[in-house]
C-alpha cells in the first residue's frame, strides 16, 4: 500500500514539473517573440514609424480634423468666410516598389516642387515603405497626378484652418494651434467659442501619455456640447475699411500701435475691428513678438484723455448739478491740493464761459467746474455707472478691466484729473461703450461680435442682448449731443469738418502717455477721436486711437481725416438718408 502511494505522490510531481516546464517554455517562447518584435519595430522599421508618427506626444489625425466655420456679414447677404477648413493633400512613396527613383522624379516634379537630391534618397530606401515627399498639395494637382496611376505613389487627406482674410481682424478670430495637450483655439474667436467650434479633432494620444500623464483628464471634452459655425456682426466691407484707413495711418504718422472701431450705439453689434502691428493667422508663427496676437482693442489699457470729458459733462447735466446755459470764470489754471490743473494752452476764458466752450476749446479748468458742482462722490457713481473700469462682457478673450481706482479716492485732485481722462485707464471698448451711451438715448449696451450660431443639426441661435442699463435720461443724451454737434460744426479744426446734410456729434482726446516708472512723457501722445452719427438718431459710432504719432501734437491733426473718411463710406455703403 505504501509503494502504491509513493508511485502516485511521483507521477504528480512528474506532471506538476512538466506544467512547470510547459508554462516556462511558453514564457521563454512569448518573451522571444516580444523581442522579436521589439527588434523588428525599433530597430528595422524604427525610421518608418518615426516618419508615421512625426515624433508627436499628442498628434492629430488629419483626415479627421473638423472644426465649425467662422463668417463675416455680407452686404448680398451671403456670409463672407472668416475661418474654414481647407483640404490639402500630402504626397508619399512606397519606395519598396519603386523600379527607378530618377524616372519617378521626372514624372512627379512637373506638378510639385520637389528636391531631387532628397528625393532621390529618400526613394532608394528599398527597405521602407512610406515616405513623404510633399505637402500641403491642392486637389486639382492631386488629381492630375492620379490620372498616371503611378505604382508607389499614394495621396494622404489632411484638413487645414485657413483664414482667406488674411492679416484682416487678425485678432479678432485668433488661430488655431497645439498648446502642448490639444490642437485648440488660440486667442480671439478661435478660443472663445472653442465649445461652439470644436468638432472631432480625430485626437490620438500615445499610449504611455496616457498612461502616466492622464491626458484623458487634462484635454477638454466636448461630447455633451452642441457644435456649429459662426456668423459675425462684422461686415466684411467695413472692415476692409476701417482695416485700410488704420494701414494708412498708422504710415502717415508713423505710430507705435494704431486701432478702431466701428459700432451700432442702440445694440452693441460691433461692425468693424482692427488693430495694428498685427499678424497673418495662416502664418502665425512667422511673428517676432507674440504681443501681436493681442486685440488691444479689448485687452489694452490706456489714460485716454479729454475723450472722456463730454462723459462729464452729460453726468453733471443729469445729475442737475448744471443746466446748458451754466456759466463759470475760467482762470486757465487752478490749485488743487498742491496739484497745478491748466487749460492745454494755460491761457484763462474769463468770466461767463459756457459750458459749450468747455467742449469746443477741450477745457480741463472747465471740467475741474463740473466736478466741483457734482461732488467727487456724484462724479465717481456716474463714471461707475458708465462701466468704465470694468469688463463689458464682449464675447472676445482676454479683457481687462482698466486702472481705475481714483474712482474711489477721497482727495478731490483725483476726481477732477479722472475728469479729463487722466489718471484712470481704460481699454478701447469700455470707452466706445461708455461713449455711445451719450447717442443712444442714455443706455449702457453690451458689445458683441457674434451675430448668431447655426448648430449642426440646423437649429439658429441668435445673439440678442436685453440687459441694456439706462446710465443718463433721454433728454440728457439729447442735450450732450446737441453739444457734441456744435463741437463738429464750430470748433473741430474751425468747421471745416462739418456736413452739410449729416449731423455728426464728435470729440477728440490727446492725453500724455505715462512713463513706466511714473509721470508722464512731454513729447508722446495717445490720440483717440470718437463720433456717432446722424446724431439724433445714431446708426454709427466710430472710435479711433493711436500711441505715440509723430509730427502732430493733437488728435484733430492726425485723426480727423481717417474718422470723416469712415463717416463718409459707411454713409455711401449703408444708404444711410441725410438728417438736415
Amino acid at each position: 500500500m505504501q509503494d502504491r502511494e509513493k508511485v502516485i505522490t511521483q507521477n504528480q510531481e512528474m506532471r506538476s514539473n512538466d506544467r512547470a516546464h510547459l508554462l516556462y517554455s511558453l514564457w521563454v517562447i512569448l518573451a522571444v517573440i516580444i523581442l522579436i518584435r521589439a527588434f523588428y519595430i525599433q530597430v528595422i522599421q524604427h525610421k518608418s514609424y518615426i516618419t508615421k508618427a512625426d515624433a508627436q506626444y499628442i498628434s492629430v489625425v488629419p483626415t479627421n480634423f473638423d472644426r465649425g466655420s467662422i463668417f463675416f456679414s455680407g452686404s448680398s447677404g451671403s456670409p463672407v468666410p472668416f475661418a474654414q477648413l481647407e483640404t490639402t493633400y500630402r504626397i508619399a512613396i512606397d519606395p519598396t516598389v519603386i523600379k527607378d527613383p530618377e524616372e519617378l522624379y521626372n514624372t512627379l516634379s512637373p506638378f510639385i516642387t520637389l528636391d531631387k537630391t532628397s528625393f532621390i534618397e529618400k526613394a532608394s530606401k528599398k527597405s521602407d515603405p512610406y515616405e513623404e515627399v510633399a505637402k500641403n498639395i491642392p486637389l486639382d494637382i492631386v488629381n492630375k497626378i492620379k490620372s498616371l496611376k503611378i505604382m508607389g505613389v499614394s495621396f494622404v487627406k489632411d484638413n487645414k484652418r485657413a483664414y482667406p482674410q488674411g492679416t484682416n481682424g487678425a485678432q479678432i478670430v485668433g488661430f488655431v494651434g497645439n498648446d502642448g495637450i490639444r490642437i485648440k483655439g488660440q486667442y480671439g474667436l478661435e478660443r472663445y467659442y472653442e465649445d461652439v467650434l470644436t468638432r472631432d479633432n480625430g485626437q490620438t494620444v500615445n499610449f504611455f501619455a496616457e498612461l502616466f500623464a492622464d491626458i484623458d483628464k487634462t484635454a477638454i471634452s466636448n461630447t455633451d456640447k452642441q457644435q456649429g459655425d459662426i456668423v459675425l456682426t462684422i461686415d466684411a466691407e467695413a472692415q476692409r475699411e476701417l482695416s485700410g484707413v488704420l494701414a494708412e495711418t498708422k504710415k502717415v504718422w508713423n505710430s507705435d500701435s494704431i486701432g478702431g472701431i466701428i459700432m451700432d450705439p442702440k445694440t452693441g453689434a460691433i461692425i468693424a475691428m482692427d488693430g495694428l502691428p498685427s499678424f497673418d493667422p495662416n502664418n502665425f508663427g512667422n511673428v517676432d513678438d507674440s504681443n501681436v496676437y493681442i486685440n488691444k482693442n479689448v485687452s489694452g489699457v490706456y489714460e485716454m484723455g479729454s475723450i472722456i470729458k463730454p462723459l462729464t459733462m452729460a453726468a453733471a447735466l443729469d445729475s442737475g448739478a448744471i443746466t446748458e446755459d451754466t456759466t463759470y470764470t475760467d482762470l486757465g489754471c487752478r490749485e488743487l491740493n498742491t496739484y497745478k490743473v491748466c487749460n492745454f494752452d494755460k491761457q484763462p476764458r474769463g468770466p461767463d464761459t459756457s459750458m459749450q466752450t468747455i467742449l469746443d476749446k477741450s477745457l480741463n479748468v472747465g471740467i475741474v467746474f463740473l466736478v466741483e458742482k457734482m461732488g467727487a462722490k456724484t462724479f465717481q457713481d456716474y463714471f461707475k455707472k458708465y462701466g468704465l473700469g470694468q469688463e463689458t462682457g464682449i464675447d472676445l478673450p482676454g479683457e481687462a478691466s482698466g486702472l481705475t481706482k481714483n474712482l474711489d479716492s477721497k482727495v478731490f485732485v483725483d476726481s477732477a484729473t479722472a475728469g479729463f481722462g487722466q489718471g484712470i485707464a481704460v481699454t478701447p471698448i469700455q470707452t466706445i461703450r461708455a461713449l455711445a451711451s451719450l447717442g443712444n438715448g442714455g443706455k449702457l449696451v453690451t458689445p458683441h461680435v457674434v451675430d448668431s450660431i447655426i448648430y449642426q443639426n440646423g437649429d439658429v441661435k441668435k445673439i440678442v442682448s436685453d440687459d441694456d442699463i439706462q446710465v443718463i435720461k433721454p433728454e440728457t443724451s439729447e442735450a450732450i449731443s446737441r453739444m457734441l454737434v456744435h463741437v463738429v460744426d464750430t470748433a473741430l479744426q474751425n468747421g471745416a469738418d462739418k456736413m452739410e446734410h449729416y449731423s455728426i456729434a464728435a470729440k477728440t482726446g490727446t492725453a500724455q502717455m505715462p512713463k513706466p516708472g511714473g509721470g508722464y512723457y512731454e513729447d508722446r501722445y495717445l490720440h483717440s477721436f470718437f463720433g456717432y452719427f446722424p446724431a439724433y438718431d445714431p446708426k454709427y459710432i466710430i472710435f479711433l486711437f493711436h500711441t505715440y504719432p509723430k509730427g502732430a501734437q493733437y488728435a484733430s491733426a492726425t485723426l480727423s481725416d481717417p474718422f470723416f473718411k469712415l463717416v463718409k463710406f459707411l454713409i455711401s455703403y449703408y444708404e444711410v438718408p441725410p438728417d438736415r
